[in-house]
């Protein structure tokens, strides 16, 4: 698919510039410039809109920024909102609706602005509670009704409570926790390629190695895709989900043009305005662990709406383990005890994010399977 950045022009970048000066961004054009031309001025407007969307800020318009633009047109209100399971309706009116749902005590799931299952249920929910008619559908009605209450019942974040309690239950509860494991690329698709190695196959043995502290430990871990085969976000999170995973691990190496870019990072669903609460804990736990460990840059967290993040029903992080492309982060990942060491600090940060904070140890001094969930 086409992608379009500063310089460039035709009637997508008029679009562009339309839709996000609909969002009060300042988009220009600039003296002399066309309403088709692709300027500074709108070039910051697309980096402004992606940081607030929880994109990669690059201003690069392509599949995931055109993604969010279509969705941010979307105001609840705007079409009758149903679930779809073929065609699932995607936007900010779903997010909305969401959201009032969840602060009204209603479980719609995570806000992640898909109209799934989940959403459906605690509409149905409300429209009970209202007395209205049950059809699971956000039609005028239901509407009115959520306008009406929307002036009683704001702030408040019980979502969060409800997560946080999830996640007390799992780390009591006597059932198996399940992994999912995702190596980055496969197949043809090598990612970074650098200095003498291949981000497939850096992160293909990790995964693997994590598997077997997983199943060492009393835990399932799965491989959600082969070697040989490199699925679209999508189909691993249909897999992870199809899985009914507890959480998802998805493995990467990063590169830059320039050698100097180094250091690890992690990246959990959600933009600045909402974010998953055990994906964000996970997220720090792993982050921590990876740092004390190694010799790694400490990059942080960071919230991204990216498909795979987004399209999980498990809290999921997906962690870039560190540049190919720097020659002292490369030499690590070379070494088969780095890898190691790796795979050790994703399992203690597993572990730890369902320990009891008596049993918790301080980062990095956790060491397994001397500790048991149970």
């Amino acid at each position: 698919m086409q992608v379009y950045r500063r310089g460039d022009t035709g009637h997508v970048v008029a679009h562009v510039r339309s839709v996000l000066a609909s969002l009060a961004l300042p988009v220009g054009p600039e003296e002399g410039v066309s309403a088709t031309d692709f300027d500074a001025t709108l070039d910051k407007a697309v980096r402004a809109f992606q940081q607030q969307r929880g994109l990669s800020v690059d201003g690069i318009v392509g599949p995931d920024t055109l993604r969010a633009l279509d969705e941010a047109r979307r105001s609840l209100g705007d079409r009758l909102l149903y679930f779809s399971p073929s065609r699932p309706f995607v936007g900010d009116d779903v997010a909305e609706l969401q959201t009032r749902l969840l602060n009204m005590g209603f479980d719609a799931g995570r806000c992640d602005g898909i109209f799934g299952r989940r959403t459906e249920s605690a509409l149905g929910e409300f429209q009970r509670n209202r007395r209205l008619a049950v059809d699971g559908r956000c039609g005028p009605a239901t509407l009115r009704e959520l306008h009406r209450l929307a002036r009683v019942v704001v702030g408040g974040r019980p979502h969060e409570l409800r997560e946080t309690e999830e996640l007390r239950r799992r780390g009591q509860g006597d059932s198996e926790l399940t992994v999912a494991i995702d190596a980055g690329h496969g197949g043809r698709d090598e990612g970074w390629t650098a200095l003498g190695l291949c981000e497939r196959d850096i992160v293909a043995e990790i995964a693997a190695r994590l598997e077997g502290r997983l199943l060492a430990t009393g835990l399932s871990g799965f491989l959600i895709h082969s070697h040989n085969e490199s699925p679209d976000e999508r189909e691993r999170a249909r897999r992870a989900n199809e899985l009914g995973a507890d959480l998802m691990i998805s493995l990467h190496v990063d590169g830059a043009p320039s050698p100097r870019c180094q250091g690890v990072a992690t990246f959990h669903f959600g933009s600045p305005r909402n974010a998953s609460v055990i994906g964000s804990k996970l997220a720090e736990l792993v982050q921590r662990e990876m740092v004390s460990r190694t010799d790694l840059v400490d990059l942080r967290t960071h919230p991204r709406t990216w498909d795979l993040l987004r399209r999980t029903q498990m809290p999921t992080v997906r962690v870039e383990l560190g540049y190919l492309t720097n020659p002292q982060d490369a030499a690590c990942l070379a070494a088969p005890e780095f890898r190691d060491t790796v795979a050790e600090a994703l399992l203690a940060a597993v572990q730890r994010l369902f320990l009891p904070p008596e049993l918790d140890l301080p980062t990095g001094q956790l060491r397994l399977p001397a500790v048991s969930l149970h």
